[in-house]
C-alpha cells in the first residue's frame, strides 16, 4: 500500500511539475493572438493591439526585455462585432501611454506580444525602405554592394535592343524595329515592364513629392544619385520616367503597351535572361496614362531646371502629343487574347487590359490642366460621369485626377463654380464612408470592413484607403481621417488577422519567401527588404493551398502564391505615400 502511495504521489507530482512548466512556457512564449504594429507608435497618435482570443480580460505593458512592468492589468475591451470568422476580439487601447521606449504586451494565459517601440519619427526607416524598394527593381543596371549591400547583383535587361512586335508596327517602324527602352522599374515578381501599371505608380510617387517635399528632401536613401541636388525620391522616379519616355512612338505621339518577353522568365536572376524583348502595341489605356504622368512629372521636375536641364519640358511635349494622339485614337483597347490570333510570337505575360477610358481621359486632362492652367482639357468632358468614388487602381484612375483637382480650387472654379465643391465633396464623402462603424469593428481598421477587401493585391487597398483619408484630412482638417489612415498602416504591419507585418524587412513576423524571381534565386536567405506582399486573397488564383478560407486570413507565405504573396510597384508605391505622409504629420495628432 505504501509502494502504491508513494508511486501515485511520483505520478502526481510529475504531471504537476510538468503541467506548471507547459503553463510558463505558455506565458513566457510569443502569442500570435496578440496583433498589433510590429514596429510600433508615435508618442500622441492612436495605439491599439488586437488579442485574437477567447476568455481574456486584462493586459500589461512589460519594457521589451521584460524586466520590468510599466502598466499592470488593464482591462480589455470585447469588440462589438465580430470578424470575418465569426469570432469577436479583445481590444487593449494604449493610446493614454506616451511615454517613449521600447515594449511588449502581455496577456495572462496567452503569452506575450512581438516587441515594438514608442517613438517619434517611427516610420521613418519603413518610408525609406518601401521608396528604396524601388532601386532593388531597376531594370538595366548593376546594383552594386554600395548601394544594394549583401543584395547586390548583375545587370540584367539592357534593353536596348528592343524588338517592336508585329503589334505595334508601323509605317515608319516596321515589325522587327530595333529600339532603345532601356531603365525602368521591373513591375512585379516578373521581369517585364508595362506603361499602364507604371502610370499609378509613377503618379503616387510623384505625389508623394508634390504634397509632402519638405519631408521628402530631407530623405537619403543611398541610391547612385544621392549625391547631386535633387531628392533621392525624385532621382528614382525619374529612373522610370526616362523609360516611359523611350515607349511613345515619336511619329504620331502613340505609347505602346508594355515591355516584355512572349513569356515569363523562370525564377532566375535578371542576368540570367535571354529572352527576345518586344514593344507591343499602342493603346489609348496606356497612352493616356502617359499623359497624366509626364504631365505631372513637368510640373515638379520644373524645380529643378539645373539639375535636368530640358527634362520638364521634354515631359510636358511628351504629354501633349500623347493626349493628342488619343484624341485621335479614343477607344484602342489593349485584348492580349485576340492579339495573339492574329501575330506572332504569341505573348503570355501580364495583360493589363482595359476597355473602358473614361476615367483615363478624367485623369489626363486633371494633370494636363494643373499643369498648363488651362482647362481646356476638362471643359470637353464630362468630369462626373456618376455618382461612384472607385478606389484609385491601375485600372481606374479617374480619382488620381479628382486628388490632384483637389488642390487647385482656382483652376477648378474657372472651368465652372460648383466643379470644386463638387470634388472636394466626394473625396470627404468617400472617406466618411469608410470610418463609419469602424468603432465597434474587431480590428479597428478600415481595411477588412467589407470581405470584398480581400481580392489580389489587396494590401494595396489598405494602403490606397489610406491615402483617401489623408486626401480628406488635408481638405478638412478632421482628425478621425488621420488617425483611420495610421490605423490602416497599422493594419498592414500588423494588425490584421494573419499576424503578419506585409513589408519584407520590417517587424517581427514578415514575409520571406515572396513571389519575387530576385529573392528566390539570390541564395540569401532574407529576401530584398521594404517590399509590400499582395496579402489575404480567397481567389488562389495560383492554385496554391491556403491556411484558411476566411478572406481576410487567406494568405501563405511561399513564393508559389503569387496569388497572396507576390509584390508589385503599384502596391508599393501607395505604402510609401502613406508612410511619408504620416511622418510628416506626425506632429498633428496631438
Amino acid at each position: 500500500m505504501k509502494c502504491f502511495t508513494q508511486r501515485v504521489f511520483f505520478i502526481f507530482s510529475f504531471l504537476l511539475i510538468n503541467l506548471l512548466v507547459y503553463s510558463q512556457d505558455r506565458n513566457d512564449q510569443i502569442s500570435e493572438n496578440i496583433r498589433l504594429n510590429q514596429l510600433g507608435f508615435y508618442p500622441n497618435a492612436p495605439k491599439f493591439a488586437v488579442i485574437s482570443a477567447p476568455n481574456v480580460s486584462a493586459y500589461s505593458l512589460l519594457t521589451s526585455d521584460r524586466s520590468k512592468t510599466v502598466l499592470t492589468a488593464f482591462k480589455l475591451k470585447q469588440s462589438a462585432d465580430t470578424a470575418l470568422n465569426g469570432n469577436k476580439t479583445f481590444l487593449a487601447d494604449l493610446s493614454f501611454f506616451k511615454t517613449p521606449g521600447d515594449y511588449v504586451i502581455y496577456v495572462d494565459g496567452l503569452g506575450y506580444s512581438y516587441p515594438f517601440s514608442i517613438k517619434d519619427s517611427i516610420n521613418n526607416d519603413l518610408a525609406k525602405a518601401t521608396i528604396k524598394a524601388f532601386y532593388f527593381q531597376r531594370a538595366s543596371t548593376a546594383l552594386p554592394e554600395e548601394f544594394a549591400g549583401k543584395w547586390h547583383r548583375a545587370a540584367g535587361h539592357a534593353d536596348d535592343k528592343v524588338l517592336i512586335h508585329p503589334s505595334a508596327a508601323s509605317t515608319a517602324r516596321p515589325a522587327g524595329t530595333i529600339i532603345n527602352a532601356s531603365r525602368g522599374w521591373y513591375d512585379a515578381g516578373d521581369y517585364n515592364k508595362y506603361i499602364v501599371n507604371s502610370g499609378i505608380t509613377t503618379a503616387t510617387l510623384l505625389s508623394t513629392y508634390e504634397d509632402f517635399p519638405a519631408y521628402v528632401k530631407e530623405l537619403n536613401l543611398s541610391i547612385p544619385e544621392s549625391t547631386n541636388k535633387a531628392p533621392d525620391l525624385l532621382d528614382e522616379i525619374l529612373w522610370n520616367v526616362r523609360w516611359m519616355l523611350s515607349m511613345q512612338d515619336p511619329a504620331d505621339g502613340g505609347v505602346y503597351h508594355k515591355l516584355t518577353n512572349a513569356s515569363f522568365d523562370g525564377m532566375v536572376m535578371p542576368e540570367v535572361t535571354q529572352k527576345p524583348r518586344y514593344a507591343v502595341q499602342k493603346g489609348t489605356a496606356a497612352t493616356l496614362d502617359f499623359a497624366a504622368v509626364l504631365a505631372q512629372a513637368s510640373r515638379i521636375f520644373k524645380e529643378y531646371k539645373n539639375e535636368f536641364p530640358g527634362l520638364a519640358d521634354s515631359c510636358y511635349q511628351a504629354s501633349l502629343a500623347a493626349w493628342n494622339w488619343a484624341q485621335k485614337n479614343p477607344n484602342v483597347a489593349y485584348n492580349q487574347n485576340e492579339m495573339n490570333t492574329k501575330y506572332e510570337p504569341k505573348v503570355t505575360t501580364g495583360a493589363y487590359g482595359d476597355r473602358n477610358f473614361a476615367d483615363e481621359f478624367i485623369w489626363a486632362a486633371s494633370e494636363l490642366s494643373v499643369t498648363s492652367g488651362d482647362g481646356q482639357y476638362l471643359k470637353a468632358l464630362n468630369l462626373f460621369p456618376d455618382n461612384s468614388m472607385p478606389l484609385p487602381t491601375w485600372s481606374n484612375v479617374r480619382v488620381l485626377g479628382y486628388y490632384s483637382l483637389a488642390k487647385n480650387e482656382k483652376l477648378l472654379d474657372s472651368i465652372a463654380p460648383e466643379a470644386f465643391t463638387i470634388v472636394k465633396n466626394r473625396i470627404i464623402n468617400m472617406a466618411d464612408s469608410y470610418i463609419t462603424g469602424i468603432n465597434g469593428s474587431a480590428y479597428q481598421t478600415v481595411m477588412g470592413k467589407t470581405s470584398r477587401d480581400f481580392k489580389w493585391g489587396s494590401n494595396s487597398n489598405a494602403a490606397n484607403q489610406g491615402i483617401a483619408l489623408i486626401q480628406a484630412y488635408r481638405l478638412t482638417g478632421y482628425k478621425e481621417y488621420l488617425r483611420y489612415a495610421l490605423a490602416n498602416l497599422d493594419y498592414l504591419l500588423g494588425r490584421n488577422a494573419t499576424g503578419y507585418s506585409f513589408v519584407t524587412g520590417h517587424g517581427s513576423k514578415t514575409p520571406m519567401f515572396p513571389h519575387h524571381r530576385p529573392s528566390v534565386a539570390d541564395g540569401i536567405g532574407d529576401p530584398i527588404p521594404g517590399l509590400l506582399v499582395g496579402g489575404p486573397n480567397p481567389g488562389k488564383q495560383d492554385g496554391v493551398a491556403l491556411p484558411s478560407s476566411v478572406p481576410n486570413e487567406a494568405y501563405v507565405d511561399v513564393s508559389e502564391s503569387y496569388a497572396t504573396n507576390e509584390i508589385a510597384i503599384n502596391w508599393n508605391a501607395p505604402i510609401v505615400y502613406l508612410s511619408v505622409a504620416l511622418e510628416a504629420m506626425q506632429d498633428e495628432f496631438y
